[in-house]
Parts: C-alpha cells; structure tokens; sequence
C-alpha cells in the first residue's frame, strides 16, 4: 500500500529528519514490480537499511523500501556452499548464519551495518576482505521496465567500495537478490588490523570462523559508535588511492604518513589519518560532529540537519586537499 509523506528518521541511521511524499514497502518481487509501474516517471529512493545515505531535504518522490526476506542454500560442491540472500536480509544477521552453518568467507565482514541488497552495490570490506571475493551472482529488476536481468561477477565490475551499480547503472536497477559463493574449508584472514592482537586478547587457541567474528565484532565496538545510540553511517569517506610517486614525496614531508602498497604502483593512505593530521577528531559543533575515536564518522547526536552534515564533511574535505593534495571522496551517499 502506497503512504503519503512518510516521516524517514526511523529508516535512516543518521537518524535525520526528513519526510518522503510517498512512501511504499515491498515484500515480493511481483509488489515491486507493481509499485515501479504505478511510480511512472517520479523520482525514486530505493532504502535498505539507510545506513550508507544522508538525508539532507525531504524526498519528493517515491521510496522504495526493500524488505524481500530469505536464505537459501541452493547449491553446494566439494569446496563451496552456493547461498541466495534476499536484498531486504539484514547484512550482519547474515553472516551470523553463515557462522552457524559453518559457510566460510564473511566472517571478516561481521558487523557492517545495512542490508544484503547494498552490499554488492558498495563492494563492501573490511580487515581484508571484499564481498567480491565470495560474490557468484546477483539478480535485480530494471526500473525502466520492471523486468528481472541475472548479473555475473564480471557484470558488477567491482572496484574498491563501488560496482558498476554505482556508475553506469546508477538508479537503474533494484537488487532484489544475491548468491554468494562461500567455502566449506576456512581461509583464516587474521592479518589485516588488529585482528591476531585481539585473538590474542580473547585467548583463542582454536581458531575458527566464530572467533575470527567475535574478534571483528569487538574491534568495531570499541571504535565506531552504535547508530542505536548516536547517529551515524559509519565510515563517512573511502580510503584515497594515490601513485606512489606521490605517496614518496607526501612521505618525504610528513615522515609519519601511513600507506599500503596496491598494484599498479598505488599506494592506499587512510583516510582517518589524514582527517586526524588535519584536527578534525572529536569537533562537535551543536548537535553534530566528528566522532572521538573513529574521524571517518560523522555523528548526529541528536536533532542534526543532514545539510549541515553535509557541509561540515565538505569542509574536511577541503581542509585535507589544502595541507596534503589529496581528494576524498564521500562513502556515504548523499540525497
């Protein structure tokens, strides 16, 4: 059933205040299809679980909210469990039944806020590991025609926090399912971050990929705020990649530069030291902020005007291209 001007706080996890002219939940795929045909040319705003947008007006248009549920186990061989997730699945929900069916492969990936059906379009990662790197195949309706198209891995061509979904089919498509390729024997990935220093912690002796995932979710809890508790939508900007020529010279200047080593001679630097050099860490200003332990978050601590978020991201932005020369780019997608 189609609603009429919708308040949107309780389906962003900035938490922001904004209303949508109409508003429209689906549950199946032939709902979808039906509300694509009945939206016509109005502008739309497919919601998962709102936690990679900030909210800066109110939406005159059509939201769209996924909540297509179900896990599958559709397929499985001598190395692989082949598993279709449907996009409205919360993501970290998904990844505990992974654990509890010993499907290996996510286990690095515990706790990244949002839905299945965002995750393949972001490329999610984290502590090494890339939705990628088990991804087989995806299946999404063509907003132009409401038709159902299948994607291979090589269709989403996949780049570092971005898809093809967020380039050339930009707003073109609704994912509405995806299949995962997980292992059924672990490939451990303890060496990325704190990880090993936190099974240590933990005393992990067997090690497995319940632990690896207990050892995530710790790490993530004690650095990035719960958006239960104070608005957010985690990492606010991507990691920059630079040529490595231009890392040597950043390094000749400010010794203490971090960077990890990429193909194609790129360096990646993180993005939170560059924020942190450049004393944005922990600034509040009124009711919003940089968050005191993480400066890739920005925070809502209540009542906060997405435009204002908006502008006080713009300003770090600026602040990192003026002292080192080096562009950030947003994660979080702005409306």
């Amino acid at each position: 059933m189609f609603q009429q001007n919708i308040a949107l706080k309780p389906f962003n996890t900035f938490g922001i205040e904004a209303s949508a002219s109409q508003f429209f939940a689906f549950q199946n795929l032939d709902s979808l299809q039906l509300a694509l045909k009945h939206a016509a040319k109005a502008p739309l705003l497919v919601l998962g679980g709102g936690s990679n947008i900030l909210l800066t007006q109110d939406f005159d248009g059509l939201v769209l909210k996924n909540e297509l549920k179900g896990i599958k186990l559709l397929n499985e061989t001598n190395e692989h469990f082949f598993v279709e997730v449907q996009a409205g699945e919360t993501w970290h929900e998904f990844v505990l039944t992974a654990i509890a069916n010993n499907w290996a492969g996510v286990e690095n990936l515990s706790l990244i806020p949002g839905t299945m059906g965002a995750a393949p379009m972001q490329n999610i990662g984290a502590y090494g590991v890339e939705i990628e790197q088990v991804f087989d195949h995806l299946k999404a309706v063509e907003i132009a025609t409401g038709e159902l198209h299948e994607f291979k891995h090589s269709d989403c061509q996949f780049g570092y926090r971005e898809s093809v979904f967020k380039r050339e089919l930009k707003a073109k498509f609704i994912i509405t399912s995806v299949t995962l390729r997980l292992n059924k024997t672990p490939d451990f990935n303890t060496s990325y971050g704190a990880i090993q220093e936190t099974l240590d912690t933990m005393e992990v002796n067997d090690l497995s990929i319940k632990s690896i995932s207990d050892a995530v979710i710790n790490i993530r809890q004690s650095k990035l705020p719960d958006p239960k508790e104070i608005g957010n939508a985690g990492s606010f900007f991507k990691n920059p990649t630079i040529d490595k020529l231009d890392y040597e010279g950043l390094k000749a200047e400010f010794p203490s530069i971090p960077g990890y080593q990429l193909p194609d001679n790129k360096v990646k630097v993180p993005a939170a030291w560059l924020i942190e050099q450049t004393g944005w860490k922990g600034k509040t200003f009124d009711n919003i902020g940089v968050h005191k332990k993480q400066p890739l978050v920005l925070v809502n601590y209540g009542g906060g005007q997405g435009a204002k978020i908006r502008d006080l991201a713009f300003e770090i932005l600026d602040s990192v291209s003026t002292k080192f020369g080096i562009e950030l780019h947003p994660e979080v997608n702005i409306i």
